[in-house]
């Protein structure tokens, strides 16, 4: 039975064709660790073919020939079973070109039939554990399949502008997506080792995958979403490493390029690893609050990510509530002044802070929080209008507010007025006309008092328009009466 199975695995060729096939596959795959590089000769599989190209991704180069089919798991003993993992695993380093689908297709049906059984494998091996050769052929094959560099033509965020375009999708993907699934099974299986597979998912194995997220492939972010997060739970020794150079996209991000096709899947990531923070929060981790999830309200494309941005926001706050005050000061710092979607959009999240602020955080933003509310009240966008007085449909924010009536106000009133005489939109007149009238239910006096001193108000600066309106009169005038003479001052006298 043995000797039934050696044969059937792939011959090795000479030697020399050995060695330059395996530095070939070295060079191309980038292995995991240096320590999987220095292993590389020693793994199964593997002649030589044709270069893999591909239109979506650019590969490094391979050379291969066509793939003989193995044994099935069920046909050897169970001491052979690991040895026949890392052959077929080695089998699976040859990849193909997809943009072509007539081409090598009886190869690429018996490597997706290699990898779904390879998937089943990993799903109901229980009998041990992985060892080291199985771990540094599964890097391996994952680093040749998976790890690749996307042309500058294929990094384009489109920031929400184009929304209508259709996601770009790899051709690719019946392999990828295989090799992810194993991936996946393979992290999450009780029989992977965490001290022993940390030497082979190492800093530049995270690194890597990190660098995918910029895929155009919403498929892909999916998987490399999941992954991560169980990368993240199992690996306890790479989670500061992991915060960091998630922290590095975002900083790129922000503050160099606004490209990046994987800030939302990454922020939901980040949203879970905020959920498990201890109390209180470390310094490390209000920085990450102050300097990136606050600055990421700043790029125009902020709607694609904006509701992963905003449960990250609100996580914080409900860690610590005292952080609210910080939060608002932020917003109020990038808020948007021509772009009428972003201010909706930042009204949004300024309820959900607001819902879970305390009183004494509150009073701290409320003066300079309710002069720019009053912009919004004011503001010719019906929808930015109407998403500012939604905020006095809310029971909590109502409370704060008349707790506060004799600051809030006063600065709000002129806001509520001039809406009220002189706004185009019927819904935010009427929305202006109930928050008048919830204001002059809550204290009729001081609604009465702030009237007055609004009317006194227009009527200095009527005043102050009338003189400047006559001053310029009684200068034409004057003007009018002077001959042109080169430069010849013209003098008016004081009103």
């Amino acid at each position: 039975m043995l000797k039934q199975f050696l044969s059937k695995l792939p011959r090795k060729t000479s030697k020399p064709d050995s060695d330059e096939s395996c530095r070939g596959d070295s060079s191309r795959a980038r292995d995991a660790s240096p320590r999987a590089a220095g292993r590389n000769s020693r793994s199964h599989g593997g002649s030589s073919t044709a270069k893999r190209t591909s239109s979506s991704a650019v590969f490094p180069a391979s050379t291969v020939s066509v793939i003989e089919p193995l044994v099935p798991f069920k046909d050897v003993p169970s001491s052979e079973k690991m040895n026949l993992f890392v052959s077929k695993l080695s089998l699976c380093c040859v990849t193909f070109d997809f943009t072509d689908p007539g081409k090598n297709t009886v190869e690429k049906d018996v490597k997706r039939r290699t990898l779904v059984e390879l998937v089943d494998f990993v799903s109901s091996y229980g009998s041990g554990r992985f060892g080291e050769p199985a771990i540094l052929a599964m890097c391996r094959m994952c680093a040749i399949n998976l790890f690749r560099v996307f042309p500058p033509n294929y990094r384009s965020n489109r920031g929400g502008e184009n929304d209508d375009d259709e996601p770009a999708f790899d051709p690719a993907w019946p392999h990828l997506q295989l090799v992810y699934e194993l991936l996946l099974k393979f992290i999450t299986s009780s029989s992977l080792d965490a001290k022993v597979a940390k030497k082979y998912i190492d800093h530049s194995f995270i690194s890597r995958l990190l660098e995918l997220f910029d895929s155009e492939d919403p498929r892909e972010k999916d998987c490399l979403k999941t992954i991560l997060h169980r990368v993240y739970g199992k690996f306890m020794v790479h989670r500061p490493y992991i915060r960091k150079s998630i922290n590095n996209v975002f900083y790129r991000f922000v503050f160099e390029t606004e490209k990046h096709n994987g800030i939302a899947e990454l922020l939901e990531v980040f949203g879970s690893i905020i959920s498990g923070f201890a109390l209180p929060l470390k310094e490390e981790h209000k920085m990450f609050l102050w300097r990136i999830l606050i600055p990421l309200h700043k790029p125009k494309s902020m709607g694609v990510y904006f509701q992963q941005l905003s449960y990250c926001v609100t996580q914080f706050i409900e860690k610590e509530p005292k952080l609210a005050s910080i939060v608002i000061r932020g917003l109020l710092k990038y808020w948007p002044i021509i772009n009428s979607q972003k201010e909706v959009m930042f009204l949004s999240e300024l309820e959900e802070i607001l819902e879970a602020i305390n009183m004494v955080e509150f009073q701290r933003v409320m003066v300079p929080l309710f002069w720019r509310i009053g912009c919004c009240i004011n503001s010719l966008h019906f929808q930015v209008a109407e998403r500012a007085l939604f905020l006095w449909n809310n029971d909590h924010i109502v409370n704060l507010i008349a707790h506060n009536r004799q600051v809030i106000l006063p600065i709000i009133f002129p806001a509520l007025e001039r809406n009220s005489q002189s706004h185009w939109n019927p819904a935010v007149l009427n929305l202006t006309h109930n928050v008048r009238k919830m204001f002059m239910e809550m204290d009729e006096k001081l609604f009465l008092s702030c009237h007055s001193q609004f009317k006194e108000e227009e009527a200095m600066l009527n005043s102050a328009a009338e003189k400047r309106k006559e001053a310029w009169k009684q200068l034409e005038h004057a003007a009018s009466l002077q001959p042109v003479i080169g430069n010849t001052a013209v003098l008016v006298s004081p009103i």
